[in-house]
């Protein structure tokens, strides 16, 4: 096919590199959406390598994370519009084709600063290195069409057909949307998705061994950077216009780590304390490993297991610049690891992620519904061997970066009735009542708490009689 052969380096018949094919941030943007679409790959790291790169400037790397961003969140919606104005013609286009009507749409209806004319003659010559005159010109002939009707548009009708509705104009996988919709109702649902397509905020979570809150929001505040509180964690804060954060001073100094909150709340679930032995299993990237070691006051040991051992690097580096010397770091399968019984063990378990799409909005076209099946089996098998860590009288909290039942309150509910030496405590009496289900489990949704979806459960061991 035409976009493989692009790919390829120059040959003798004359075919140009994938650098001068792919060339600027439309280009590039193309190059990752096709990874996105025929690998495996994953979009952050895809965008993580062409960020650090110096081929782009400050400005040119920031457009093209927000139009890889913007195309997959919003994907099933241009689809829909180039569909209609294609007469079902793109839905039959190849790969590079379809990425670059994707990238000039979205610039047209959501991107403001940039002018319609230029995104359409971005992906004009695009097209045209890519495919030549005529495929270039049936995409200015449909861009064209678009804009002379954008107030014309037509999308399906809720009365009609509540699941299409939804599932286009806040571009969802039908299957998602019919889940949410049984589960949470329309208007419920409706909210959800619109979060979901919300451009995430960034929380920053303050190194308490380094710096103490009131020095760092004043930091802030001398540097000229917006925050807001948290409303249920004291030591993390909100910002708005943080850029280049790794050469920031603070950051380089450890004074603080970006994170989620609903990412802190198993760590505040799980209550580590100084002189402890914790085992964090599945941790990389290593978020809630540092949490809990600064919640310890680097006093006491934090082992931290991770299949691969390049991703305990992660942790590594992280532990270096925040200070923390109490964490040990295994590579291994956490669903066969034997290690001494410890005080408080976190498992937080590999899902489907159904929680973060605001943050990873390819995971939406990566998963399907068999996914949830498959990963409940790893989740049970990781939990039994999580439970036989736990010393008597000891913690095991289970997490989850996902809002489907049967990766939590089913999961919890299942184990809890295999394993009469464990109970369930009410996270009530360490977290806000409004991050907590009647059942007693943690549970955030972006609509509701503005953090991402996740969901935590305190179990706790008997002692020996």
């Amino acid at each position: 096919m035409a976009d493989e052969r692009a790919t390829g380096p120059a040959d003798d018949e004359g075919r140009r590199p994938a650098a001068t094919l792919y060339q600027g941030v439309r280009g590039t943007a193309v190059r990752i959406l096709n990874r996105v679409e025929r690998t495996d790959a994953y979009l952050d790291k895809l965008v993580d390598i062409e960020l650090k790169s110096g081929e782009l400037s400050d400005v040119d790397k920031a457009l093209l994370n927000e139009i890889v961003h913007g195309v997959l969140r919003w994907q099933n919606k241009l689809d829909w519009v180039l569909n209609g104005f294609s007469h079902g013609n793109f839905a039959k286009s190849e790969i590079n084709l379809k990425n670059a009507l994707r990238v000039a749409l979205y610039q047209i209806l959501f991107l403001e600063r940039i002018p319609h004319a230029a995104a359409v003659n971005e992906a004009v010559e695009f097209v045209k290195r890519i495919r030549g005159e005529k495929p270039a010109g049936l995409v200015n002939a449909v861009l064209r069409n678009i804009i002379r009707n954008l107030n014309g548009i037509r999308y399906p009708d809720p009365a009609e057909d509540k699941v299409q509705y939804l599932a286009v104009v806040y571009s969802h996988p039908h299957w998602m949307v019919k889940r949410w919709l049984r589960r949470y109702g329309f208007d419920d649902t409706r909210a959800l998705l619109a979060a979901n397509n919300e451009r995430p905020g960034l929380s920053l979570r303050i190194n308490r061994l380094k710096i103490d809150v009131p020095s760092f929001l004043r930091d802030l505040e001398e540097r000229g950077i917006e925050y807001t509180g948290s409303g249920y964690l004291d030591q993390f804060v909100r910002v708005r216009g943080l850029s280049r954060i790794a050469q920031m001073e603070a950051f380089r100094q450890g004074h603080f780590t970006i994170q989620d909150e609903s990412a802190a709340l198993p760590c505040q679930l799980l209550g580590a304390l100084p002189g402890e032995r914790v085992i964090d299993l599945c941790a990389a990237p290593g978020g809630k490993t540092t949490n809990i070691a600064e919640a310890m006051r680097n006093e006491g040991e934090v082992t931290a297991v991770d299949r691969y051992e390049s991703k305990l690097g992660l942790i590594r580096g992280s532990c270096e610049r925040l200070g923390l010397t109490i964490v040990r770091l295994i590579a291994a399968d956490a669903a066969a690891l034997e290690l001494e019984p410890a005080d408080r063990v976190l498992l937080d378990a590999p899902c489907t992620g159904l929680g973060v799409l605001s943050k990873k909005p390819d995971m939406k076209w990566k998963r399907d519904p068999s996914d949830i099946l498959r990963l409940t089996k790893i989740q049970r098998s990781l939990l039994e061997n999580a439970a036989g860590l736990v010393k008597p009288g000891g913690v095991l909290v289970y997490s989850t970066c996902t809002t489907e039942p049967e990766e939590n309150g089913d999961m919890v509910t299942g184990f809890l009735r295999d394993h009469p030496e464990f109970t369930l405590e009410d996270a009530r009496t360490r977290l806000s009542a409004d991050l907590v289900t009647p059942e007693g489990y943690v549970e955030t949704h972006p609509h509701r708490h503005g953090m991402d979806g996740s969901f935590a459960a305190r179990l706790v061991k008997s002692p020996q009689r």
